[in-house]
């Protein structure tokens, strides 16, 4: 490489985006955040929805940002976000309406829908993907019965980063890793699941074309490229669902047997397979199989994450009791272990609201004593998250018939040490943490490889290796979180 590569990834997490600028020299990849901006859910008429003209608008801002930063020679765009969430576009290509927010409720009860419709188990085996009530097919059951006329209207629909690629270039088309996320996509037929569509009474019409990650859409269309004063560069379709760019960005050598933990908002457990695992056993523990780049498949389960922390700072802050995560940890690390626990992934947690309150009350339900401090509930939902990814590794291993003795933890989570080191002592496994910004670096990767300047996923993977800092932890306290874990498991009936 004769001269430096300069790259822009946007990555959209639950609560807030980033622009974050990539230069390559052909061996290391240095990352610079460009733009910063909140993602904030808006709750109208009792509806929540993404606010989503300002998030496209912050992509302008991030453009700008870059370019008059002395940045204006940067060679491609390239989006991720969350997966399962769209938006309808009518026939001359204009949006109808606000994309709702998948923890909206107007999923409730969706599911048991489908079933009258669909048996459970033939939806799995269709698509390999984990039951949960937000899934995009739920949205769009829940929209033919309650919103018809809306789908009479539309003729296509775009998850989220495929909507953001329209608005810049023009084009529709949907992208293999968050197409996989719809649960409305048979992963094995590598096509969208239209029998399945048609039982539910779901327009297949308003599907486009799946196009792979890597693909370069088009160019930045020529109003927002002289709006802008930057030149028309090529718009990638990058692993579009965060956590595919994220699994992307483990530091491992090509063969390595792993377990991944990409964690944020959510957390997202599992393996790299190259094929689907679509199975009696994956499907009574309720894994998940959603593509990945190179068409691997990431094996997983969706753990609710940080999200509990986030919703109690948010609530704290509310109540004018505004604390950093960092001090919210160190009152954790001062508090008494093991008191009580939560399953994470109960309903109650789903939907934002006093989180808080919702923790103190399942420890009352389940006879535990109840975290009053601060300190007390997030030691609570650190340890219960901890005991649950012990639990999904374990199930990974039923799975696959083998041990897994290495768990990588990457995204922003990872600033939580705290977390880092009860997953080491939970699990009794060595945790190698790193990178933080392992979805924008993963989309990095995916767009030098679209433009030929990084040759392979395996090539990306040792160009992270060499960029960036991992932290490694070991386990400890193995008696105390073996009982611990005897005590979990009774608390939320788990069987491995």
């Amino acid at each position: 490489m004769n001269k430096k590569l300069k790259m822009l990834a946007f990555d959209f997490g639950a609560s807030s985006g980033r622009a974050m600028l990539g230069t390559f020299d052909g061996e290391k990849l240095i990352l610079e955040e460009k733009h910063r901006f909140s993602n904030d859910p808006v709750n109208i008429r009792g509806s929540l929805y993404w606010d989503i003209l300002r998030l496209f608008h912050e992509i302008k801002q991030g453009i700008l940002q870059c370019a008059n930063s002395g940045n204006k020679d940067f060679a491609s765009i390239g989006i991720d976000t969350w997966g399962v969430d769209y938006g309808l576009l009518d026939k001359n290509g204009d949006l109808l309406g606000n994309p709702y927010n998948y923890r909206d409720t107007r999923t409730e009860g969706m599911m048991d829908e489908a079933f009258k419709k669909v048996d459970k188990e033939e939806i799995f085996k269709q698509t390999g993907i984990q039951f949960l009530q937000f899934n995009t097919i739920y949205q769009l059951l829940s929209t033919t019965i309650k919103q018809p006329e809306i789908l009479e209207q539309a003729e296509t629909l775009l998850l989220i980063p495929d909507l953001f690629n329209y608005f810049l270039t023009g084009v529709k088309s949907t992208e293999y890793t968050n197409a996989t996320t719809t649960q409305l996509f048979n992963p094995v037929k590598d096509d969208w699941a239209k029998d399945l569509m048609g039982k539910l009474n779901i327009p297949e019409r308003i599907f486009t074309d799946v196009v792979d990650a890597g693909t370069i859409i088009g160019p930045l269309s020529q109003d927002i490229s002289f709006e802008l004063g930057v030149n028309s560069v090529p718009v990638i379709s990058v692993a579009s669902h965060d956590t595919g760019s994220a699994v992307a960005a483990v530091p491992v050598k090509e063969g390595e047997d792993f377990v991944y933990i990409s964690c944020g908002t959510w957390s997202l457990m599992g393996v790299e397979s190259n094929q689907p695992v679509i199975n009696k056993r994956a499907y009574e523990l309720n894994f998940t199989n959603e593509g990945g780049v190179n068409k691997t498949t990431r094996f997983l389960k969706n753990i609710m994450g940080l999200w509990l922390t986030q919703e109690c700072k948010r609530q704290w802050d509310r109540e004018g009791e505004k604390y950093s995560f960092a001090e919210l940890e160190e009152m954790a690390w001062n508090s008494k272990p093991f008191v009580s626990f939560i399953d994470p992934d109960h309903p109650g947690f789903m939907t934002p609201g006093d989180m808080p309150n919702r923790i103190r009350e399942y420890c009352r339900k389940t006879n535990q004593p109840i975290p009053e401090t601060k300190g007390k509930v997030i030691r609570c939902i650190s340890q219960s998250l901890a005991l649950k990814y012990r639990s999904t590794v374990e199930c990974l291993e039923d799975i696959f018939g083998k041990r897994f003795n290495v768990i990588h933890m990457v995204g922003g989570g990872i600033k939580d040490r705290m977390l880092c080191q009860f997953t080491a002592n939970a699990t009794g496994r060595e945790v190698i943490a790193g990178p933080v910004e392992a979805t924008s670096i993963g989309n990095l990767i995916v767009q030098g490889m679209a433009l030929n300047e990084i040759g392979s996923l395996a090539q990306g993977r040792e160009i992270i290796k060499n960029s960036f800092p991992v932290t490694t932890y070991e386990p400890d306290m193995a008696d105390e979180w073996e009982a611990a874990y005897d005590r979990f498991k009774k608390l939320i009936n788990i069987n491995i």
